[in-house]
């Protein structure tokens, strides 16, 4: 690209410092413009720290602001249709954070009102573009481990009570902040969409799941086992079993700048798991580097996820865990 993407984020959460800053900030073709906040002062104060040219007030303002190309969407999840809406109005390219909205009839809203302005929407499941995302799929495909057969996938951590991810109308529990990354895993291991959808789950005081076990069926007959939990210790573990080995990624969706594969070519037990090397990446910064390569393309270009897949499938597990619950 000869010219930097330009971005502006909507919010000063958790993740815009610990993951979208840093991630920016080691990417060539992209700047941060600027930074909004609803809480006065605070945008200034973070454009201060990080060295972002503008702080603005109010999301409004950012949107309206005619110096960003691209906007990054990391608020609760009712928020997320409301400001890709009014970005994409604007001519503004998203990106999204996961899940893209609370319903498919919402991501379905927000992706022709993107499509109507001409711009870009991604959702941010930034795994995807690290490097040991295509490099277990070319394993795969080389038929290190045999035919797939199931999928494993983990990811817990105790959620402080109070946090707003245990509030229902906010899009909170436990599938759709941490089970979604499992279904999408299985999704983008297979190149597949599930055929049968099962789950149970514990539900919280305030009527959501707060850890929920999902099945999913896949054509040639592969099945995929998700896990997800706000009242357990970390995990975040990925697991794919062949009837010739085994694949195993740790901290599977939040792997550090040095990755490892682990990967066992036998069915024999005892057999050792070999280390496959992985370039050394920064998650957020491969993801900021695909979205501004798909901008510049003028449409998404694979692995990134539009999200509208991903919602249908989770919105069987929430439908099929609440039929359990009545039984």
């Amino acid at each position: 690209m000869s010219q930097a993407i330009r971005f502006g984020v909507l919010g000063c959460g958790r993740i815009v410092r610990r993951g979208f800053i840093p991630g920016i900030a080691a990417t060539p073709g992209a700047s941060l413009q600027a930074i909004a906040s609803r809480r006065p002062g605070v945008a200034r104060d973070w454009a201060d720290e990080h060295d972002v040219p503008r702080a603005w007030d109010s999301y409004e303002e950012l949107i309206a602001d005619p110096d960003v190309d691209a906007v990054y969407v990391p608020a609760t999840g009712d928020e997320h249709a409301r400001w890709t809406i009014a970005a994409a109005q604007a001519g503004k390219h998203v990106l999204c954070e996961k899940p893209l909205a609370r319903t498919v009839a919402e991501a379905e809203q927000m992706i022709a009102a993107c499509n109507e302005a001409g711009v870009i929407l991604q959702e941010a499941f930034m795994w995807r573009q690290h490097p040991r995302a295509q490099k277990t799929l070319e394993l795969l495909q080389e038929g290190a481990i045999g035919s797939l057969r199931i999928i494993l996938a983990s990811f817990s951590f105790d959620l402080p009570r109070t946090d707003w991810r245990l509030q229902p109308e906010k899009g909170g529990g436990a599938m759709w902040d941490l089970g979604c990354y499992g279904v999408d895993a299985s999704r983008f291991i297979t190149e597949d969409e599930p055929v049968a959808v099962h789950a149970h789950a514990r539900w919280w005081e305030t009527g959501v799941d707060m850890t929920m076990q999902i099945a999913l069926s896949f054509p040639g007959d592969i099945v995929a086992n998700i896990d997800c939990s706000f009242e357990a210790p970390f995990r975040c573990h990925a697991e794919l079993v062949g009837d010739a080995g085994r694949i195993v990624l740790p901290d599977a969706f939040q792997p550090g700048e040095e990755s490892v594969i682990l990967l066992q070519r036998s069915t024999q037990r005892g057999a050792p798991l070999e280390e496959i090397p992985v370039p050394p990446a920064n998650q957020y910064a491969c993801q900021v580097a695909a979205f501004c390569e798909s901008i510049a393309a003028g449409r998404r270009l694979a692995p990134a996820e539009d999200g509208l897949a991903n919602m249908r499938v989770l919105e069987r597990v929430l439908a099929d865990a609440h039929r359990n619950r009545d039984r």
